[in-house]
């Protein structure tokens, strides 16, 4: 549980909607309590002066002339534990972050550090403080007065469009559905129940409002504190972002790139509701709350609503979306089979579906799970739905797993039904003898494979006997519908199967997997096992690194356990992680297991094919799929998640007759590799009615993104088990950066209208997010304790000897990116900001100091060098000059990168690519040198080691290049921009110094 402080309370349901109400908090005062450098914490008064010139402190044994702050001297406001005295180790746990804020002044930047009674006491004192200095120069109006706003001119317009009679009334059913229409989800017993409490309180009771009342209503109800505090931490005039506002607010907090003033424009133009501000170019609150809900805002990145992976690999390098027992819409014993099931499957972009074939009772064969099943689908009409909508939702390859356990005369029509129905995008091609992989889903689009048995080469016959697979017979058996010619003594059994059916078998031949060793020596490419559930995941416990290089030229189907009777789903994350492509779900039983099987294959445009992370496909890799922390050569992010608020949030199922008040927290869960599976929660907000603030920040630790899923759960917080609200699922490739919306959905999928949780994201190694570093999160590591990755040895002298020459370039290349990763870190920390900000961000701040003092000292950024030194001219206080070394050490080990890490990367590059000659000579290697049986497994373990840190170590060096170059082109646009910049003419082309961000190949 989350520690707090106690204070004496603030009225809590105060609603702060605008800069005026935070002023006047602050002029009212209140109790914060002051914490001193020798971490003690004391309670204060404070309150800001009448004349809005200074805030005071009381009691206080200074004067009271020295127990305040001018405002006038304020350099910045920090929200959070961001300077030295709250870092410090005495204090982090004693309160949260939310609650902590920091005020910089005077000439030599002091600091009074503060903790406030909630996350809303906060916001206020820093929106109005950073209101109060940015008018610091001349005295602001005092609130409530002056030229009505942008947006109260919108409401009153709305409000006139309204007033049919122009009669300066409205009726309160017409002025309720018009606050309806402008918040759609907004519930209507709120607003009218707002609409009472205002004519109560100015005493103007009856059927009708004003225009004023009606504007009040307006902005009590539908301004969220949250985005209010947003726009005034980005808006240079605290009432509407310009375009100049907007373009720095998409740049640095959203991460987007490229943003031109004319995009700003466009985003004007489409969200801002009032013609004025259309007109000049202003986004208002109304119109930012509105751009932040759209889709152009979403949490799901763009790029991934369409197709944007690799799809020329061959078909077994890609996780693929599969059904079983698609036709049943209840569970497995009493389901009905109903077609629409196969309707359902296909329209989610399902890839492949299992058919099993029974004797039909009019000679035709039939689907169902079970002879139990209370009605049967005809396969006739199965195959035309399947050929209806096959390729609707998806252009890739389809493939059809049939169970035959219907007579071979049945397996005839079948055959004949799928070739006359199916015609030419049956692919009944043989598979190229030649060939090591099966084709690609880019070759094969448009087309559906029968995976089945097929006959031996040696039959001659019209139909012969095939060894069959365990699926379909447990529940069959306990049905008592076995098939009574089982064999004895156990063994594989033995059915008939015909010929035209077999025939068209091609890509995807059922064979009955016999171990590893045997399949590495004798199965060819295009033969593919199927698996129980158990049996994989025996697999997956006891050989996963054998699971996953068998898995990395042949497709492996995963099948429930006959033991789910009532169609419960297995979890697919434990069956990915070990390259499995094919893992079947139960896609009409919702419920966790379906959330993160749909969440995942949103990923690539809903096309049904994932391609697999490159460490799963390469062919000499060292992947364990239980690894308890990070990979070698892939480097771990960090997930900051900072979950503000919930809007609109339905009550959970079956409560709406208990009437009972909602209060939810939620719950961030990862699902992935053993290591990365964590899940953090938030606090309750109590009586919070459907839009609760959390205001809380949980941090997640992913070693292998490529396979890590988000989800988020929201639960209603009740002491006889907690009820499921909604949730929302997401691949962590597919988050954008930023303040975004989290669209919620219902258990079983479907959209929740206007639900949302509005979340703040940021992934170090990412832009907007910031590029933050683990290191630096846990505190930065100085060489003595720096952990090197080494290659291991195989016990083979001549391939051992060719890995130690890479010793040396291994060491160097973690010291220059980890020389640049601590540098970055003190930096970001001495302008107050956390590891996870990016350059832009940092160089701001710097000038945001030099620009709100009268008395600034002179700091410089000299734009016509490469590496832009930062330059004081005079004399500068202690905290700018320690700000200056730190920028100073980041250039230069950023320096020493660039120019280094062409060098270094040869010289891995051209181990890994020596170790890779020894690759096919290996098993003569091992045999000449009599390595078997553990040792053997040793040598080829450490040597797929080897081959992975190199190329890993490699690709980690080429991106820190990639993005010390970035971070340069951020500091050269920000000091051009902010205007701390000189001989900003010479700066470097974006483009030159971002080319070596494209993508590392393969």
């Amino acid at each position: 549980k989350k520690k707090t402080v106690s204070f004496s309370s603030m009225p809590n349901d105060r609603k702060i909607n605008s800069t005026a109400a935070c002023i006047s908090l602050m002029l009212e005062g209140c109790e914060l309590k002051k914490v001193r450098s020798n971490s003690r914490m004391y309670s204060r008064f404070f309150v800001l002066d009448a004349d809005m010139r200074s805030v005071r402190w009381e009691p206080s044994k200074k004067d009271s002339e020295k127990a305040k702050i001018e405002i006038k001297s304020v350099k910045e406001v920090r929200v959070g534990k961001k300077t030295p005295v709250l870092r410090s180790n005495g204090l982090s746990d004693q309160f949260p972050d939310e609650c902590a804020f920091s005020i910089i002044y005077g000439d030599n930047y002091e600091s009074l550090d503060l903790v406030a009674s909630s996350a809303d006491v906060v916001s206020a004192w820093v929106m109005g403080l950073r209101y109060l200095v940015s008018y610091g120069k001349h005295s602001p109006e005092a609130p409530g007065t002056g030229h009505p706003s942008l947006r109260t001119s919108w409401i009153s317009s709305v409000f006139d469009l309204a007033d049919l009679e122009k009669s300066g009334r409205i009726p309160v059913s017409r002025a309720v559905q018009l606050i309806k229409a402008l918040n759609p989800g907004m519930k209507t017993s709120a607003i009218e129940l707002k609409f009472k409490e205002l004519q109560k309180a100015s005493e103007r009771p009856g059927t009708e409002v004003a225009c004023d009342l009606f504007v009040e209503a307006y902005c009590e109800l539908c301004t969220r504190p949250e985005i209010f505090f947003l726009l005034v931490q980005f808006s240079s005039n605290k009432e509407y972002l310009g375009v100049k506002d907007l373009l720095m607010f998409l740049e640095v907090e959203q991460g987007m790139e490229g943003v031109t003033e004319e995009k700003c424009l466009e985003i004007v133009s489409k969200y801002e509701p009032s013609k004025e501000g259309r007109e000049k170019g202003y986004l208002a609150i109304d119109g930012f709350t509105r751009y932040l809900l759209s889709a152009d805002c979403s949490i799901f990145d763009p790029q991934h609503r369409k197709v944007c992976q690799d799809m020329a690999q061959p078909l077994s390098h890609y996780y693929i979306s599969s059904a079983h027992s698609a036709c049943l819409l209840e569970d497995n014993f009493w389901g009905r089979s109903d077609i629409s099931g196969y309707i359902s499957a296909l329209g989610l972009g399902c890839r492949s579906i299992e058919l099993v074939l029974w004797d039909g009772p009019e000679g035709e064969p039939v689907v169902y799970t079970s002879p139990s099943a209370a009605s049967c689908v005809p396969f006739r009409a199965v195959v035309g739905l399947i050929d209806q909508h096959a390729f609707t939702a998806s252009a890739y390859p389809l493939i059809l797993c049939l169970v035959v356990r219907c007579s071979a005369p049945q397996q005839r029509l079948a055959a004949q039904c799928l070739r006359k129905t199916l015609g030419e995008k049956l692919y009944l091609e043989p598979p190229n003898p030649v060939a090591s992989y099966l084709p690609s889903p880019e070759e094969l689009k448009g087309r559906i494979l029968i995976k089945g048995k097929k006959l031996p080469p040696t039959c001659e016959d019209s139909e012969g006997e095939v060894s069959d697979e365990e699926e379909g017979w447990e529940l069959a058996r306990r049905l008592g519908q076995e098939d009574r010619e089982a064999p004895e003594g156990g063994g594989l059994r033995r059915v008939r199967l015909s010929r035209e059916l077999s025939e068209l078998v091609s890509l995807c031949q059922a064979v009955p997997f016999q171990d590893f060793e045997s399949s590495r020596r004798g199965q060819r490419y295009w033969e593919m096992c199927s698996f129980s559930e158990v049996e994989a995941g025996r697999f997956a416990n006891e050989c996963p690194a054998e699971l996953v290089s068998y898995n990395k030229r042949f497709l492996s189907r995963i099948y429930p356990s006959p033991m789910r009777i009532d169609a419960s789903n297995m979890n697919p994350q434990d069956f990915w992680k070990c390259g499995c492509q094919m893992v079947a779900m139960n896609y009409q039983t919702p419920g966790l297991m379906m959330d993160l099987n749909a969440g995942w294959f949103r990923q690539n445009g809903a096309c049904g094919y994932v391609l697999r992370p490159a460490i799963m496909r390469e062919e000499v890799s060292y992947f364990s799929a239980n690894a308890k922390d990070s990979l070698p050569g892939v480097p771990a992010q960090l997930l900051h998640l900072k979950v503000i608020s919930g809007q609109n949030l339905p009550k959970p199922k079956g409560s709406g007759a208990k009437g009972e008040v909602v209060e939810p927290y939620v719950c961030a869960e990862i699902h992935g590799i053993p290591a990365d599976c964590a899940e953090h929660r938030t606090k309750t907000a109590l009586q919070s009615g459907d839009n609760p603030i959390f205001d809380e920040s949980l941090e997640f630790q992913i070693n292998l993104p490529e396979l890590a899923v988000l989800r988020f759960v929201v639960l209603d917080d009740d002491y006889i088990g907690d009820e499921f609200i909604a949730q929302y699922t997401i691949p962590f490739e597919c988050l954008q950066p930023g303040y975004r919306h989290v669209p919620l959905q219902s258990l079983a999928g479907e959209p929740l209208p206007h639900a949302t949780l509005f979340v703040h994201v940021a992934i170090t190694d990412r832009r907007g997010g910031g590029k933050g570093h683990r290191r630096g999160l846990a505190g930065r590591r100085g060489r003595r304790v720096r952990e090197y990755t080494s290659t291991k040895a195989t016990g083979i002298k001549a391939i051992d000897e060719v890995f130690r020459t890479a010793t040396q370039p291994l060491r160097e290349a973690t010291d220059l990116r980890e020389n640049v990763q601590n540098a970055l870190v003190s930096f970001k920390e001495l302008c107050g900001l956390t590891p996870a900000a990016n350059m832009k961000q940092c160089i701001l701040t710097v000038s945001t100091w030099l620009l709100h003092s009268d008395s600034a000292p002179s700091v410089t950024l000299n734009l016509a060098e490469q590496y832009p030194p930062m330059e004081a001219q005079g004399p500068i206080p202690d905290l700018l000059r320690k700000v200056l070394t730190a920028y100073e050490t980041m250039i230069q080990t950023s320096r020493t990168l660039i120019e280094s890490a062409d060098a270094v990367y040869g010289k891995l590059i051209q181990a890994q690519q020596a170790g890779m000659d020894f690759h096919k000579e290996l098993h003569r290697i091992e045999t000449k040198e009599g390595l078997r049986g553990r040792k053997l497994q040793k040598a080829l373990e450490s040597f797929a080691w080897n081959i992975t840190v190199l190329k890993g170590q490699a690709d980690l060096l080429k991106h820190a290049k990639a993005e010390a170059l970035d971070n340069l082109w951020q500091i050269h646009n920000a000091g051009q921009s902010c205007g701390i910049g000189r001989n900003g003419s010479a700066s470097p082309e974006p483009s030159r110094l971002r080319a070596p961000l494209e993508p590392i190949p393969e």
